[in-house]
Order: C-alpha cells, then sequence, then structure tokens
C-alpha cells in the first residue's frame, strides 16, 4: 500500500480532495476508507485543513503516513471559507475537490462528478442533495427559502447552494477569490469568472458522529454575502451605474421638492418649518454623496485592474488558423 502511494505521488497528480474539518475526530477514519474505495482507480491526494480543532481531529490525520495525505492546521478557528481557500491553494491536482468531513457527503460521487466534468468540458461541477437528511426546521426550510431567493437575485440557477461536494478544474478554483464566508456563493463566483458549471444529483447521509456546525444564526450572514454578491454580478465592473443612478434620482426628486417649496416662498408663505423642507434637503445631499461614491467606486476598479494588469473579461479559447490554442498561450 504505502509503496503503491508513493508510486502514485511520483506521477502527475490528477485529483486533490480538499476537507475543510474542524472536531470531527471520529469521522476521520471512516471518511479515510470511504475516499480510498472510491477512488482507488484515480490518482489523488487529500489535502485536510483543520480549522482550530480542540478534539484529537489533527492527532487522528497525523497517524496516517501515507504521503498522499497532507494536513494543514490553523492556528485557530477561520471558517470553512478559509479552509476550502487554504486547501486550493495547497492543492497539486489537475482537479479540485471539496467534501466535508462530517461522512454526510458521499465520496462515491466524486469519481461521477469528475466524469461528468471531463466529458462535458466543465469549469465546475456542484452537488446537489438529494433526499437531503437533516432537519426540517432548522435545515431544510431556511436552506430552501436561501437557494430560492440567491436564484432570484442573481439568476444563477443552482439549486442546493449549501452542498460543499464540489468538483472544479484547479485553474478555475484558484480564480474564485475566497474571502469572508462567500464558500456558499461558489457557483456565483464561477459566474463571475465565466466558469462553465453543471448541478448533479448527489447522496446525502445523516451524520453519524459529532454534531452540525451550522445553526439558524447564520441566516443575517448569508443575507449580507447575498447583497454582495448582487453588486459583484451587475455593477462590479460598474459601480457608477449603481450609485450614480441612485443619485441622480434623489437628486431629481430633491430638486422637485426643493423648487415646489421655491414657488410657495415666492408666494409669501413660510416653508421653514414643513418637514418637506428638510426632505428635498437630505435627499439632495444624500444624492451629492451616492455620485461621489460612485466616482471613488470608478477610480477604486480601474486602478484594481489596471495595477495588476487584470482584464475584466474571460477568454474561454483562443483559436490561429482553425487552431485551438489554449486560454493564455501565444503562438
Amino acid at each position: 500500500m504505502r509503496g503503491d502511494a508513493i508510486r502514485a505521488t511520483q506521477t502527475a497528480m490528477k485529483l486533490s480532495v480538499v476537507i475543510p474539518s474542524y472536531n470531527e475526530q471520529d469521522n476521520i477514519e471512516p471518511l479515510m476508507e470511504a475516499l480510498e474505495a472510491a477512488l482507488r482507480d484515480i490518482n489523488f491526494e487529500v489535502v485536510f485543513v483543520d480549522d482550530g480543532s480542540n478534539d484529537s481531529t489533527v492527532d487522528k490525520i497525523l497517524s496516517y503516513v501515507d504521503p498522499r495525505i497532507r494536513l494543514i492546521r490553523f492556528s485557530r478557528n477561520f471558517g470553512q471559507t478559509s479552509a476550502l481557500a487554504a486547501g486550493i491553494a495547497e492543492a497539486k491536482g489537475e482537479y479540485i475537490a471539496t467534501i466535508d468531513a462530517d461522512l454526510q457527503n458521499d465520496p462515491l460521487d466524486i469519481p461521477m462528478m469528475l466524469e461528468k466534468l471531463e466529458r462535458e468540458n466543465l469549469d465546475i461541477v456542484v452537488g446537489r442533495r438529494l433526499r437531503r437528511q437533516d432537519g426540517m426546521i432548522l435545515r431544510k426550510v431556511p436552506s430552501i427559502l436561501a437557494n430560492g431567493l440567491i436564484r432570484f437575485l442573481t439568476n444563477v440557477r443552482v439549486h442546493d447552494y449549501g452542498c460543499t461536494l464540489k468538483v472544479f478544474r484547479s485553474s478555475v478554483a484558484r480564480q474564485l477569490g475566497l474571502y469572508g464566508e462567500l464558500h456558499r456563493f461558489i457557483p456565483v463566483l464561477s459566474t463571475i469568472i465565466g466558469g462553465r458549471m453543471a448541478e448533479v444529483g448527489v447522496r446525502h447521509h445523516p451524520r453519524r458522529f459529532g454534531v452540525s456546525k451550522y445553526g439558524i444564526g447564520r441566516t443575517f450572514r448569508v443575507l449580507s454575502d447575498l447583497m454582495l454578491m448582487w453588486f459583484f454580478l451587475k455593477y462590479r465592473q460598474k459601480p457608477m451605474h449603481l450609485f450614480g443612478s441612485l443619485g441622480f434620482v434623489l437628486l431629481a426628486l430633491g430638486s422637485l421638492i426643493e423648487g415646489y417649496l421655491l414657488v410657495l416662498k415666492i408666494m409669501g408663505e413660510s416653508i421653514a418649518q414643513r418637514p418637506l423642507f428638510y426632505l428635498g434637503f437630505m435627499m439632495i445631499l444624500a444624492a451629492i454623496q451616492f455620485i461621489t461614491t460612485g466616482f471613488l467606486a470608478e477610480l477604486m476598479m480601474r486602478s484594481y485592474f489596471e495595477s495588476q494588469q487584470k482584464t475584466p473579461y474571460t477568454v474561454a479559447a483562443r483559436y490561429e488558423g482553425g487552431r485551438l490554442l489554449m486560454p493564455g498561450t501565444e503562438s
């Protein structure tokens, strides 16, 4: 077994399985057994990212001397998004699969997802948990509502944003820019960079060991991140279209109100004590702030792209004389 593992690491790595883990000591051994059984025909590595566990999770992982198994240990709990970002940055495989350490995702679905990604020339395949094995009130209902709201605002047609089980091309995974708690919005981030995506049904199992790290308290964080994703999708490259439009609408309304009051003033009526006077004045001030914010956001956006030599577009492929060139290559 060890000899086979060493020979596998000496050839091109096809798949890196990134597993964020936090207090999952009882799940490590059965998870590794399931991965070995599911991926026996694939040259793979496992990248565990321990997110500040205070149980024996780290010791369980370190008990494996297989060179295909690597561990990144955080100094404290930074959250699942940071754990996924660290694992993706360390992965050596041509493709990357992400999966939870709680045994609710099934490693047997990974080969099917990888085969679909390769066959259909996709950049990311996301899982949709069928017959989800979670509580109805605290998990399923909030998830259904959140997924529906995200689809409505972003128009990214994914049914299960909360499923960690995904397979990416590593080049695409490294472009996602995972910060804060944006792991829930990976399909949206993939759309922003022009990734080709598909969703497939996957198995879901009840949790056998440990306790869930999710609760109803994450709802407001999801809503905040959703507003950020909506802004990224629609106005990331043209922030003035949002702030300028709001500013000019408020400026027009405020000017109409103050113009109306000016006419009343000329006719001899007192306007200083009217609430409408202050409303119009505040609208004009807010309009100036929105328009100024739009200018600043445009300058920051242009500085971001130009200083880092980034482009506001993504090239899917290049052709020359009818011959396909890989993205980013030159003749």
